[in-house]
């Protein structure tokens, strides 16, 4: 059952991931947040999602 769990984490964060790399890579200003950098911290929380859980 904690497999179940930690796979449908993992799988948000990386759908979250996708969707802060696309909009970053929209000509579409930001103040002060930079997607793109967001959604590699998000990508690399997904990967490392089974160690940081465990």
């Amino acid at each position: 059952m904690g497999i179940d769990r930690t796979m449908s984490t993992q799988a948000v964060l990386y759908i979250i991931a996708i969707i802060l790399l696309a909009v970053a890579a929209l000509p579409v200003p930001t103040r002060g947040v930079n997607t793109a950098l967001l959604g590699a911290a998000v990508a690399l929380l997904a990967f490392a999602w089974p160690v940081v859980s465990a």
